[in-house]
Formats: structure tokens, sequence, C-alpha cells
């Protein structure tokens, strides 16, 4: 017994001695894929596409950060925050080299459920008599971002678990038509939370299965408490936002450098409604205090881990989905790989680090990734550049921004959710190309909309395994005629027999288990339909035998070319 542990023993210390230095470093390549790229960065041809979008994504990132910490129902302050950490950890782990990662609408929007109702609205001030001692934020906001951050931590630690668990090949489940819809619900959600601000109106949070419609009711209710101004100021603020990124897209090719309307509004909103005193004057809500610099690291509160977990598995799949998705996109324009699981360790990583920086949940925003690409970013520099220009505005630039009305911020939101809601588009795209995917887009979408993004996700997924089961067992075999363009001959290595009949028979769907049965029982009858009658049954094996299997997907059998 003492003879078999110690060659047990043995036999592990020799596996350990056998890892040599090269598969070390393979390992630390494949899991930080910054060793990769890094050491060949090119600067002349690089460094300065690298920085003209880096300055221009910093341009992006700060006024969405401020208005997703909003949605997520935080201080402003702490989407700054949220636009830094989660940066930095995805350049270090992320493949993705055109991904911006940062605050996320439908994360933002996934964890305001769990931070309305476990820290209820004491006040509608940022900062209160009740100081926390952390950059002068009252203990309510403190407790708030806790929530947040909680949330993000536990998010972050699922992704990782599904990373150890190889759960990034999964993703084969997640089709396009249940991405889409999805993403499209999800906007639609964030843009029913905005509205709010864009009347200027005050309402309690309106959350839970059908909360979409009772936003809508209450609103239509209280339709005398709109604020004009507030109501004026989102207008011209919405038709600036829309024209401008409208022209900037139809001249991009001309122009070099894109006009930072986001950043030009907010400043000139800030300074119109400083001067113009229209915070006391009208009552327009503002951002209000921005503290500066980065609090001390603090561990989420692990006591209410087990109260967030619905939030946390929601912004883990709705987050990981729609970043890979923007990945595998920009994988494939620019033709280069990336891994599904990575990601997931990537994204879990961005999520688990920066929850201790009070950081709000994080993703890949379709908006700040088309803008890496219109501006020509080479690789991850140009997001690590955009670090740098936040840290100057959460160190020096910040507390300007006292005056920024919050409608503005609403119109920035729902301008920047343009490319999620234009997704409408597809559904004309799926009509034409199968009536299948279409349903399950619209009845996604209706999903999402009635309940929440992670429970319109569920239905997508199980709706889509259900119609693959339906349609393997009912693959269609077809047999292949009138192929007078065609000779098929086929010999045996044994005595080279030439067989004149080949049977070439189609089917619609890849063989599996669920329909592997249904299609021998098929092909069996198709050899005894078209054998001729003199042929004896016993040769229905050798027939069989020589049948060739034509793979053609929906049903299509026009095109054989390939015999």
């Amino acid at each position: 017994m003492a003879g078999a542990k110690r060659r047990k023993k043995s036999a592990v210390w020799r596996k350990i001695h056998a890892l040599r230095c090269e598969d070390i470093k393979l390992w630390c390549v494949r899991r930080l894929p910054i060793l990769k790229w890094a050491p060949s960065y090119n600067l002349k041809e690089n460094l300065i596409p690298d920085t003209v979008s880096g300055m221009m994504l910093a341009v992006q990132q700060v006024p969405q950060g401020l208005a997703f910490a909003v949605l997520s129902s935080v201080h402003p302050v702490f989407g700054l925050y949220g636009s830094l950490f989660p940066v930095i950890i995805y350049a270090v782990f992320g493949m993705g080299r055109h991904v911006a990662t940062g605050t996320f609408a439908l994360t933002s929007l996934i964890s305001a459920n769990a931070v309305e109702r476990l820290v209820s609205p004491a006040s509608n001030n940022f900062t209160t008599s009740n100081n926390s001692g952390v950059l002068g934020l009252s203990e309510f906001e403190m407790q708030r971002i806790g929530v947040a951050a909680a949330v993000s931590f536990l998010g972050g630690i699922i992704q990782v678990a599904m990373f150890v668990l190889h759960l990034g090949s999964a993703t084969f489940l997640l089709t396009e038509p249940v991405i889409s819809a999805m993403t499209t619900g999800a906007a639609t959600h964030v843009v029913t939370s905005q509205v709010k601000y864009l009347l200027g109106m005050k309402m309690p949070y309106i959350s839970g299965p059908l909360g979409f419609f009772y936003i809508y009711a209450y609103i239509f209710e209280n339709i005398k408490s709109v604020q004009l101004e507030a109501l004026l100021l989102s207008l011209v603020s919405l038709v600036v936002l829309v024209l401008v990124k409208e022209l900037n897209e139809k001249f991009k090719r001309k122009i070099k450098v894109v006009l930072p309307i986001d950043l030009i509004l907010i400043i000139a909103t800030s300074i119109g409604c400083y001067c113009a005193d229209m915070e006391y004057t009208y009552g327009l809500a503002v951002v209000g205090h921005i503290p500066e610099g980065i609090p001390a690291p603090k561990a989420p509160s692990m006591n209410i881990l087990s109260e967030v977990v619905t939030e946390a598995f929601g912004v883990a799949l709705v987050g990981y989905v729609a970043s890979l998705a923007l990945a595998q996109g920009s994988a494939k324009q620019f033709k280069y790989s990336v891994d599904d699981n990575q990601e997931l360790l990537a994204h879990g990583l961005s999520n688990v680090i920066p929850s201790f920086f009070f950081c709000i949940p994080s993703a890949a925003a379709m908006g700040r990734t088309a803008l890496l690409y219109s501006t020509g970013a080479k690789t991850q520099v140009a997001c690590l550049i955009s670090c740098i220009l936040i840290l100057v505005v959460i160190y020096a630039i910040g507390p300007m921004l006292y005056w920024l009305p919050m409608c503005v911020l609403a119109s920035i939101i729902v301008v920047g959710l343009k490319g999620m809601l234009m997704q409408f588009r597809d559904l004309k795209k799926y009509w034409n190309v199968d009536k299948i995917d279409w349903s399950i887009w619209v009845s996604t979408y209706v999903f999402t909309v009635c309940f929440a993004a992670n429970v319109g996700l569920l239905y997508g997924v199980v709706c889509t395994i259900v119609i693959v089961i339906f349609r393997f067992q009912r693959a269609k075999t077809l047999s292949l005629k009138n192929m007078k363009e065609v000779e098929c001959k086929f010999k045996t290595e044994a005595d080279c027999e030439s067989f004149q009949q080949v049977k070439i028979v189609s089917v619609n769907n890849p063989l599996v288990f669920l329909n592997a049965k249904k299609f021998h029982h098929d092909l069996i009858r198709i050899i005894q339909k078209d054998s001729a009658s003199s042929q004896p049954h016993d040769d229905l094996n050798k027939c069989e035998q020589n049948t060739l299997l034509n793979p053609v997907s929906n049903g299509n059998c026009h095109d054989l070319h390939g015999f």
C-alpha cells in the first residue's frame, strides 16, 4: 500500500517536473493576450491612430459613464470609475482589439433593480448631512454603490465560473435573432427609464413584470407635471445629437476627426445652466457635486450577495452576450480570432476586480466599439490612452460638471442606443429568410419588454432549443433525380465492380442523434422505392452502401456542383 502511494506521488512529481518554461510561457500568453500583441506593437504605425481614437473614446466615455451611473441609480462619479478600471482589466485579458469595455446601459438597468429594491430612496440630493467620510458623499449614496458593486462582483464570479466550466462554447445556443431581439428589447427598457428625465418629471421607481406599461400609465396620468423647460432642452439636445452624428457618419471618410458633439453639448448646456441659474430659477434637475479623486479600495458588501443573485445572473449573461457579439464582429471585420471562453474570463475579471473600486457592472458597448472602428484604432492601446484622460477628468475636471442638466444626460443615453433600436430593421430580413426566426425575434422582444432582459434571453434560448429539436426530428430526406449533367460512378476497392446506379440523397438538417434513426428509415424507403422491382431484397444493403449523401441546408437541392 505504501509502495503504491509512493509511486503515485512520484508520478505527480514527474508531471510537475515535466512542465517546461515554454509550457508556462504558452499558458501565460494564452490567458494574458496582452503579452502576445504588446511586445510586437508598432509605435510608428499604430501610436498616432490609437492616440486619436483614445482621445475620442474618452470624450464619449465620460458622458456615458455619468449617464449610465444615474441609470444604475448611483451617484454619477461612480460611472467615471466604471469607465476606468474595467477598461484596464479587459485590455490585459481580452482578445477583442477593437472592443470598448466600460459602463453599459443594459447591465446598469439590471443592477438598478437591486439598488432600488435594497436601498429605498431617502433623499433626492446626492449629498446630505449624513456624511460617510468617503469622497464627501452621504451614507445613502455609499449604500447604493455597495449594492451595485455587489451585483458586479457576483456577476463577475458567475462569468469566471462559466470560464472554468468551459461554457463559452455553449454560445451556439445564442442565435442571431435571440441576441438581436433581447438587446432591442433591453434598449426599449432603457429609453423608457429615461423618459422621466426627458420630461423633467419626478416619479417613483417602477420595475417588475409589466413595469414597462406601468411607467407610461403613470406618465399619462401625471402629464400635467411635465416641466416645459426640461422638455424643450431635451428636444433641442436630441435633435442636435442625431443631426450631428448623422453628418459625422455621412462624411467620416472626408473628415479625419469626427465632431465630439457629446462633449460640446455637455460644456454648452452646463455653461448655459450656470449662467441662467436654471437649477433655482426653473427647478431644472442637474448632476450636482462631483467629488475629486479615487477612494481607497473596499470589498463589496458580501452579506447581500444572496439577495442580488437574480440581477447578478442577468448582468453575467446579458453583458457577456452583448460583449461577445461585438468581439466576434470585430474579429471578423479585421481578420483575427477571439476565444469565446477567454472572453468569459476577461469580462468576469472586468467585473470582479473593479467592484473593489466602487464600480457598477460593465460590458462592451456598441457605440464605443463603432467609434474605435471609425477613428482607425489598431489595438487596445487606444482604450488605455482613454483611461489617462478619464483620470484627468476624475482629478481635475469632474467638479465643473455640477451644472450639467439631467435631461441632457438622458438625451445622450437615448441617442447612444440608436444602433440597438435600429435592429427593428432585422424583422424584414428574418421574414424573407425564415418565418420561424421572425417569430422567435418577435416573441423574444415581447418577453424582454414585458419582463426583463434576462427573462427574454432565457425564453429565446429555450425557444431555440425546442425548435432545433423539432426540426431535427422532422428532417426531410430527399432523393435527387434528373441529374443528367452529373455522371456518378462508384468502384469498390475489392473487385473494382462498377455499379450502374448510384443513389444521391439530401438531408436538410445536420445528422445528429435526434434524427439519425429517422434518416436511416427514410434512406431504406427511398432505396426500396427507386430500386427496380427485379432487384432482390438482399441487395438493399449493397445499394445503401453506394448511396451518396448530399448535405444541403434548408432543403435546397439545387447546388450540386460539388459532385
